[in-house]
């Protein structure tokens, strides 16, 4: 566990509850580095498909996750120099992130990673465990969710938008497995960290979220 001299918020959440757009937009207005965990599972994810790993062969996931070499640059993401950031939004990409993230092996493969990217002016940290196991003693941490209808409608739009064929009741049924998944399963599961300001964006605009994050964040500069 690096030292927390420098400044983290943690923002932590179910898939498609707007964590990432909102995580991103509250690094941007604090001049943060900005860190998304769950491209890092997805970026596993489709490195284990290009390979033809197997998705239950913890131990070579494990290693496959250790030799990522990924980079952040922007709204880009690079993995082994090229641009992978709408193969890694595919459901296909998705469902398989989920099922490698639960597996303990890989979770502990990518911690070191994430640690590095912490770095001054401070981090944001979006995800599903940067609050509870990653980043313990962030100055700030939110769990931020939406209700599961809220979420498909979401990530229908986000896929139509990419050009990736989309089914709503497909969707729907993906993300309840999902929770169930995350929520279940015993390496890291998804809730809220001690502490975590609670967060529901089911009828919130992208702005005013960002803006409540960014309340909250002042308030807690103010108390360090």
């Amino acid at each position: 566990m690096p030292s927390l001299t420098i400044p983290v918020v943690t923002i932590d959440g179910p898939t498609a509850s707007g964590k990432g757009t909102v995580a991103s937009l509250v690094a941007q207005a604090l001049g943060f580095a900005f860190l998304d965990s769950g491209a890092l599972y997805r970026l596993t994810a489709l490195s284990a498909i290009n390979d033809g790993i197997d998705l239950q062969d913890e131990a070579a996931l494990a290693l496959l996750a250790t030799g990522l070499d990924v980079q952040f640059i922007g709204e880009k993401i690079l993995l082994s120099g090229q641009e992978v950031g709408d193969q890694i939004r595919a459901e296909a990409v998705g469902v398989a992130a989920s099922k490698i993230a639960a597996l303990p092996a890989v979770r502990a493969a990518l911690v070191g990673l994430q640690h590095g990217f912490l770095k001054a002016p401070g981090l944001v940290a979006d995800g599903r465990d940067m609050g509870s196991v990653i980043f313990p003693e962030a100055r700030l941490k939110v769990f931020l969710t939406a209700s599961v209808e809220a979420r498909a409608e979401r990530r229908y739009k986000q896929l139509i938008g990419k050009g990736f064929p989309a089914n709503m009741t497909a969707l729907l049924r993906d993300l309840q497995e999902r929770d169930a998944r995350d929520t279940n399963r015993q390496a890291a599961p998804l809730k809220p960290a001690e502490g975590a300001h609670l967060l529901d964006t089911s009828l919130m605009t992208i702005d005013a979220a960002v803006a409540q994050v960014l309340a909250w964040y002042r308030e807690a500069a103010s108390q360090n």
